[in-house]
């Protein structure tokens, strides 16, 4: 399995399950090397295909059964995500994975088990077990056009260092996502037309505290998309683009049940460029306006400027920088504040120190701004990799992670702050 190496390095150190209900495969993994939309004269890092360290697979017909197992141990000093009193424990989290892909010429489908077995050494209540289990597929319409969807279920905890945490919960908050997408696109020469539906079923689960259950029912809602885009190309190795993209917010409760009705439609218009400038350079730049309109007269509507990048730089090819911005609308599980803006940044360099010892470090930056509140959060985030591939079917990873929350406004609207450091060594079995 292609990149089989690079999943290992990319995966393996995370203890947390991802929600990636939306996850499927890339459109832009469908661009031939003829196209005028392929950005492909370097490969990351992560991404570079290691033939002697990636998984063989186990051959069942015309599929590949990739079976996958990783075990991390991580030190942690403030499991609860607290700003004064802080409690360390040792987490133990075992994370088995199978994936059966199609080897076939046209077309391709993909399903997938996962899951996440999380037990704290001191602290019981707070051991977890997540998981999700999914399909992906394409179906190739042309060279130069593709159908692609996926549908998917999970299990899963909502980390403590979340800003949408219970305030006072015993335990963290587990909910359901059930999701689904389809997107297809279509070249026309220097023209290329994508488009894409998905939706996301959110269902949360209440939540224990000293006085008794944190009612969580607010917070169900389902979320859906739809998206169009053009792009052109203006060269071989530049392309501009236009996407609109129109959203959906249903909440299962609505007012005298609630305090405030949290339903909202949105429109975001992004305009940019896809780029790739000699083989040193590449990315999208997508700047526009966005806007979220909601159902209660009490709750104002927030508009602004909206933008999402991500550049990569290749100094060498040993070496892959990363760069991450966006500005978005985000919902807030605040009670009394519906939504906030969302400010990230995030900058990550990845070395291959030799062909089967890689190394990575990151530093990120964000700024939520609750609208109608007071209340503005400030995140730090830090941390170092490092992952020896011994061979094809076992992987080594060893890391630091670091992560402060401030938050500011009047005490009655302030968030949770903390500061956490996390330790972890983990084991990967693949084949």
């Amino acid at each position: 399995m292609a990149g089989a190496a690079a999943v290992l390095f990319a995966g393996a150190f995370h203890p947390a399950l991802a929600a990636d209900g939306n996850a499927s495969i890339s459109l832009d993994d469908q661009a031939t090397a003829q196209s005028n939309f392929a950005r492909d004269r370097n490969v990351s890092v992560t991404a570079r295909p290691r033939p002697d360290y990636q998984a063989a697979g186990i051959r069942t017909g015309s599929f590949l059964l990739f079976p996958k197992l990783t075990t991390t141990v991580e030190s942690n000093d403030n499991i609860f995500a607290q700003k004064s009193t802080t409690t360390s424990d040792t987490v133990w989290h075992v994370q088995p994975d199978v994936t059966l892909s199609s080897d076939w010429n046209r077309h391709a489908l993909s399903l997938f088990a996962r899951g996440s077995l999380n037990r704290y050494s001191k602290h019981d209540s707070e051991n977890t077990d997540d998981y999700s289990l999914g399909a992906n597929g394409r179906i190739d319409v042309a060279r130069d056009s593709a159908i692609n969807g996926g549908v998917s279920y999970g299990r899963y905890t909502e980390p403590r260092t979340s800003p949408d945490s219970a305030t006072g919960a015993n335990e963290a908050t587990r909910y359901d996502l059930t999701s689904g997408n389809i997107s297809a696109f279509k070249e026309f020469n220097r023209l290329k037309l994508t488009g894409r539906f998905g939706a996301d079923k959110y269902n949360y689960d209440d939540v224990a505290s000293k006085t008794g259950k944190i009612d969580q029912d607010y917070r169900d809602r389902v979320e859906s998309a739809i998206s169009g885009r053009a792009d052109y190309a203006v060269s071989p190795d530049t392309a501009l683009f236009i996407e609109v993209i129109g959203n959906r917010r249903d909440y299962r409760l609505d007012k005298p049940a609630v305090s405030l009705t949290r339903d909202s439609e949105g429109v975001n218009v992004f305009g940019g460029a896809n780029f790739e400038l000699s083989a040193l350079l590449r990315g999208e730049i997508g700047l526009g306006y966005m806007k979220q309109d909601y159902k209660d007269s009490t709750v104002k509507d927030v508009d602004g400027f909206g933008a999402r990048a991500q550049v990569e730089w290749f100094p060498s090819e040993l070496t892959t920088v990363t760069v991450v911005g966006s500005r978005s609308i985000k919902d807030s599980a605040a009670l009394k504040v519906a939504s906030y803006i969302a400010n990230t940044a995030s900058i990550r360099v990845d070395h291959e120190l030799l062909r089967n010892v890689l190394l990575s470090a990151n530093i990120g930056t964000g700024k939520d701004e609750y609208q109608g509140s007071t209340r503005e959060d400030k995140v730090t985030s830090a941390g170092l990799r490092g992952t020896y591939l011994v061979n094809r079917n076992v992987g080594l990873t060893a890391g630091y992670a670091y992560e402060k929350r401030t938050t500011s406004g009047l005490v009655a609207d302030r968030g949770a702050a903390y500061e956490v450091n996390k330790v972890s060594a983990g084991l990967t079995l693949q084949f």
